[in-house]
Order: structure tokens, then sequence, then C-alpha cells
């Protein structure tokens, strides 16, 4: 019996022709679905950062809430030149993706090794910050994003501080592959508070927040610029202190947040 012209069914040559016929109507359908499913999930992948900035800056999120109307009223992004600490001009803030940014040789840098002390390769020129407003419209928080490597995977989060750039309010981890119960703990809540109070900034103005091994105590030297250490998690610990330095640092958002300090860049809307 023929099944497809010039080939019988029982025979190598149908076979093949069938299973490449599947093949390619399958792959149709995948990429079909995938680029009607691309602008829904960069809605979803927007709605989501979007829920961890509110998060990390102490608003409400949740099922019930409507994330982007939230996110509008209270927020104000910003997108920062971090080698002069000034608003960036020219730039499409609603659309400006600093991770895509990062990965693309015109609008990133190489840093050196001996400064790629979060492990990140590049750095992009320009990065997003989140100006929160309270009801009056007064500056109460300042979201930087950062990232960095930890022992397993680069961690990616936001860092929140106080109107005074210095004082931290708040972190948040929402993407990261660190171990389960150990690594993984830096998503844990109650780690998280832990952060809240802490001091970045010395009075040298160096990066001193720093993860210690083992916990701080009420007799710890120099304790507002310390964090507890993840149990059995050296080097995720390490890593974190690694990025607060790298990104508060002069390389990061070092300058933006003097310049906010001393009234050089508006802080108000």
């Amino acid at each position: 019996m023929v099944g497809i012209v010039g080939f019988s069914r029982d025979g190598v040559g149908y076979i093949v022709v069938v299973a490449l016929a599947v093949c390619l109507v399958c792959s149709v359908l995948v990429a079909s679905a995938a680029t009607f499913l691309k602008p829904l999930q960069t809605v979803n992948a927007k709605a989501d950062r979007r829920s961890n900035i509110l998060d990390v800056a102490g608003l409400p999120t949740g099922p019930d809430v409507d994330v982007n109307q939230v996110f509008k009223d209270r927020i104000e992004t910003k997108v920062v030149d971090l080698s002069t600490g000034g608003y960036a001009q020219g730039v499409d803030v609603a659309n400006y993706d600093q991770r895509a940014a990062a990965s693309d040789p015109k609008k990133s840098i190489k840093i050196p090794p001996r400064q790629d002390i979060a492990d990140i390769k590049r750095r992009a020129k320009y990065a997003e910050v989140y100006l929160v407003r309270d009801e009056q419209g007064k500056l109460s928080r300042i979201v930087l994003p950062i990232h960095g490597y930890g022992l397993w995977s680069t961690m990616y989060g936001f860092l929140a501080l106080e109107p005074d750039a210095n004082t931290v309010d708040g972190i948040k981890y929402y993407e990261q592959g660190e171990t389960p119960g150990l690594g993984g703990e830096v998503e844990n809540p109650r780690w998280r508070a832990k952060w809240d109070g802490k001091k970045v900034y010395g009075e040298d103005g160096d990066v001193r927040l720093s993860v210690i091994k083992g916990s701080v105590g009420s007799n710890t030297p120099n304790a507002d610029y310390k964090v507890d250490g993840l149990s059995g998690a050296t080097l995720t610990s390490r890593g974190v202190s690694n990025m607060i330095h790298y990104w508060l640092g002069e390389s990061g958002f070092e300058p933006f947040l003097k310049n906010i300090r001393s009234g050089k860049v508006a802080a108000e809307g």
C-alpha cells in the first residue's frame, strides 16, 4: 500500500517524511504560540517586577491590589547615568531595560577584574532607580536594583533606602538559584527584616554595610553596619556583601546618592 506518492507505508522513506511533517507542524505551532504569548509575557514580567518594587518599598501588593495603579500613583522611575550620578538625558525611561543594556557592548562597560567584586562582568552605563512618594508626594524611599553572584547563581534584587540615602529600609531578592534552606534564605522575610535600619556609609563616606559570619549581637562592634550571616551559606553571604559594596560604591549608585544628599539631583517631584 502506498500512503504518500512514491513511498510505501512500510518503508523508511515514508516514516522519515511523516516525522519531518510532524516536526514542521509542531515547530509552526510552537513558534506561533510564542509569538502570540510574548506580549502577554512581557506585561506579566513588568507587573511582577513592579510588584517586587512595591514590596521592598513597603507598599501594598497581592491579588486584590492593582499593582500598576499603585506603582503609577506612588513611584517615579528615573534612569541614572552611573558615571556622573545625574539623571540620564535622552533615554526613554518607560522602555529602558537595564538588564538588556548590560549585555550590549554599546550600552555597557566591561568591569576590570580587580573591581568586579560582584562578579557581573559588565555593567550598564545607565541604571534605573525608583523614587517612592508618600500620599503628599514627598520622597519616602529610594529603591535601587542590585545584582551579583552568590554560590550558584547571579542573584537579582532591590535595596530600599530611606530619604537620607544612607539608611536601609528593605531588601528583596526576586531571582536567585541558591541552595534551598541555605543560600536560598535570602528570600526569608525574617532575614530580610534584619536589614531594616542598618547604615550603608561610614563617616569616611565608604561603604561599610556587610553581611557577617554569625549573628549581630548587642556587643558587636559597629553593629549598625552589620547583618546576620546566612547559616551554612558563607559564599552566598559573601556574595550579598560584595554586591552591596559594588552597587553602593563609586562604580555604582554612590555618586547618585551623594547628589541626592547634597541636593544636586532633585529628589522631589
